[in-house]
C-alpha cells in the first residue's frame, strides 16, 4: 500500500475531525485509538506502515507513537487477517481448562500457527490474553461473540459454518 493511496473519504474524514474534537486543543493524541480503529476499519482491516503514518499525520504526532499503540493492543492487526479471527484466550483459566489443546487442535485443522492467516485468507488463529470469560473455558472471540467451552467438536462445528458463511460476526 503506498502511501499516496491512503485518504480517509470525506465522511471518514469529518469523522476523525468529530472525535479530535472530543479533546483539548494540544491533545488530538487521546483520539488516537478510536482514529486506529476508524482507520482498521476504512483500510482492509490492518494497519500497514502507511496507513499508520497517515494517522499520524491526521493528529500531528509521531508516526512512532502510532506504531507504539498499533502493536501493544491486540486488537489492531499490523498484517493482514482473514475473514474470521480465531482469538484463542491462553491465560490461567483457559489453559487449565484446555486452550492449549484447542490451539493445537486450529493449527492442526487449518495448517497454520499463531499469528498467521490459511492461504485462502479465511482463517487467522491468534492467541489472546484474559478475555474475562474465565467461567467458561476454553473460549476464544469470533468477531462480536464469545465461543465457551470449546471441544474439537465445537472447533469444527465453528469452522464448517465459517467455510458456509452462515457465521455471524456482528
Amino acid at each position: 500500500m503506498e502511501a499516496t493511496e491512503v485518504r480517509f473519504s470525506d465522511e471518514a474524514l469529518n469523522k476523525v475531525k468529530e472525535i479530535i474534537s472530543r479533546y483539548p486543543e494540544g491533545k488530538q493524541k487521546s483520539a488516537l485509538i478510536p482514529v486506529l480503529h476508524l482507520a482498521q476499519d476504512n483500510f482492509g482491516g490492518w494497519l500497514a506502515v502507511p496507513v499508520m503514518d497517515y494517522v499520524a499525520g491526521l493528529l500531528d504526532i509521531k508516526p512512532i507513537e502510532v506504531y507504539e499503540v498499533a502493536t501493544f493492543y491486540t486488537m489492531f492487526n499490523t498484517k493482514p487477517i482473514g475473514k474470521y479471527v480465531f482469538e484463542v484466550c491462553k491465560t490461567g483459566p483457559c489453559m487449565l481448562n484446555g486452550s492449549d489443546d484447542i490451539i493445537q487442535y486450529i493449527e492442526e485443522k487449518l495448517g497454520i500457527k499463531p499469528g498467521e492467516t490459511t492461504a485462502d485468507g479465511l482463517f487467522t488463529l491468534k492467541p489472546a490474553e484474559c478475555l474475562g470469560a474465565c467461567g467458561y473455558a476454553p473460549m476464544m472471540q469470533l468477531g462480536k461473540f464469545y465461543k465457551e467451552h470449546l471441544t474439537r467438536e465445537k472447533v469444527d462445528k465453528i469452522i464448517e459454518e465459517c467455510r458456509a458463511g452462515s457465521m455471524k460476526l456482528n
